[in-house]
Formats: C-alpha cells, structure tokens, sequence
C-alpha cells in the first residue's frame, strides 16, 4: 500500500477539526509532522482531499468519499492491535448521550461496559439532540445515544426506550396538587424551559403545535438539574422527562401536573453513522444498553439507584 495509517489518522483528524493545528494538538504531533503527513498522502496519489475557505479547511468532494472510508479502517486496525496486545479487541470508544440519558442511564452503562472490559477506553460527551447529531455525522462520535428526533440521511437511527415527559411545579404552585390543566392556562405560566436544539423543548413544542398560543418563556437552561431546581423555587413550571423527575416525585420536592391535551411521549435512540463500522467495543455497548432496559415499558422504570 502506498499510505500509512498514520496519514489517514492525520487526514481524519484534519477533516473533523478543520484545521492543522488543532488536528495536531489533538494527535500529540507538531504541526509541521501533521502538516507532512497529510500533504504526503495528497502528494502520492495527485490529488486534494480539503480545501481552504478562509482559515479553515474543509472536505471536498473527493474528501467526504474518503472519510468514512478511513475512519472505518481506523477502528479496524485498533481492533488489530489489541488483539496483538492480549486484549479482547473491545479498544476505545467515544460516545454521546443528550442530557437525560447522559445524566441518569450513560454513566451506569460506561461503568458497566468498563468493568466487564477492564482495558478498554471510553470518552463520553453530553450535548443536546442536534449537537450529537451533528457528531455523529462528523465522525466525532461512534455512538450517539439521543432523546429526540434524527432526520439525517447520512445516520442510522435504532429505537431503544420509550419515554415521556412530564410537565411539572413546586408543591407551593398554585397548579399543585389540582386536576387536569388546560393548555391555554399551561401557556401563560411563567416557563422554564430548555434551549433550542434540545430534543426536550422540540418534544414539548411538537406537542403544543396545534395552538396558536406561545409559551410564555422566563427561563431557558440547559440542564435538567438546573430546571428543576429553578422550579422548586417557584420560579414557574417546567417540563423534562419522567425519568429525572422520579426521586424528585417520591419525596414530594416537585409535583406533576396532568396534561391529557399534550402528547408528550418519545423515543430513546441509538444513532451512528451509516458508513461506520460496528467495532466490537460498539455491539458491545449496545448489548448492555439494551440489556439495562430489558423488560421496561418506559425508562423510568428501569432498575436504577435511588437518589435519597
């Protein structure tokens, strides 16, 4: 073969950072060695793989056909060389969860995975529905595992766990503790809500569609721990998963408020992109994604630790 893997890993790491320094900070080599390198690899076969718009570099056509191409050989030969080391050929994985399922079901399922595969590595991100998305796409990520709705061509999308959002109050709301809430009176509440991007507030803005009403918004946040401490200071009503709300029911910090006109159930779903190669570290994790939520209906009644 007339290119190294080390030039392919140069030209990835190019092509997801978009520039040469940065390509080489995250590979640990000078810029001038990353620089080489991928002009080598142009060099031999007479052709250009990116293109600069200004100060970065970006895929051309010939790029993005060579991309999933070589990162799919990447994750081969890293299976290759922990075999060759007594591993068991599970190697790195870097996964991205949307905040619901990165805050209370991804780091119980790293421990697990990790335990079970003691030499293997594994970096996980939490990010919103379309900042994962658009990992995934990128080849950022391996594994996405998200809250909300994927549309893109380039990534496959596989079902995992139903859930369900709850719209929910202090005990001191005037909302507590009453029966169903129509949704004209949900919509002048004061909201805190989470920002754009999130697969929650799409879930919850899908649901409210048909009302030509918009939520009165005081607050957008990006963590669910934050909504719901804003909530429990009555700084208005929120809306996350039921998931997250569970201990928070049980001790009767926070109080759900009935919505029969909101339709506010979704999916949990696995997302990797369609080139990708499904490495043995991959199915791996998948098998015990799958098998945590074995025999649930929802995910808040998966088997997890109580919070005291």
């Amino acid at each position: 073969m007339h290119f190294t893997l080390r030039q392919l890993e140069v030209f990835v790491a190019v092509a997801q950072q978009e520039s040469v320094s940065h390509a080489a900070r995250a590979l640990s080599l000078s810029q001038s060695a990353t620089s080489t390198a991928l002009a080598e690899l142009e060099r031999q076969f007479d052709c250009q793989l990116l293109d600069r718009i200004g100060k970065r570099l970006r895929l051309n056509a010939l790029g993005f056909q060579l991309l999933p191409k070589a990162v799919a050989l990447l994750d081969r030969a890293e299976e290759i060389e922990e075999l060759l080391h007594g591993q068991r050929g599970i190697g790195s994985l870097d996964v991205g969860a949307t905040l619901t399922i990165g805050n209370y079901l991804a780091t119980l399922l790293i421990s697990d995975f990790m335990q079970r595969h003691p030499g293997s590595r594994v970096r996980l991100q939490v990010r919103n529905t379309q900042a994962i998305i658009d990992r995934v796409r990128h080849h950022e990520l391996d594994l996405g595992l998200i809250e909300g709705r994927c549309e893109e061509e380039d990534v496959i999308t596989q079902p995992w766990v139903e859930d369900e959002l709850v719209v929910f109050c202090s005990p001191r709301h005037a909302l507590a503790g009453g029966g169903p809430v129509e949704l004209d009176r949900l919509l002048r509440e004061a909201w805190i809500m989470r920002e754009q991007g999130s697969g929650t507030r799409l879930t919850l803005e899908q649901a409210a569609r048909h009302r030509r009403g918009r939520f009165n918004i005081l607050l957008e946040l990006e963590h669910t721990e934050g909504i719901k401490r804003a909530v429990e200071s009555g700084l208005g009503i929120g809306c996350v998963s039921r998931l997250a709300l569970r201990d928070a029911f049980r001790r009767g910090s926070l109080i759900p408020i009935p919505t029969p006109e909101l339709d506010l159930s979704r999916q949990f779903a696995f997302i990797w992109h369609r080139h990708k190669y499904l490495a043995t570290g991959m199915r791996e994790f998948l098998r015990l994604c799958r098998q945590m939520t074995e025999g649930a209906q929802r995910s808040d009644e998966i088997d997890l630790p109580t919070v005291p």
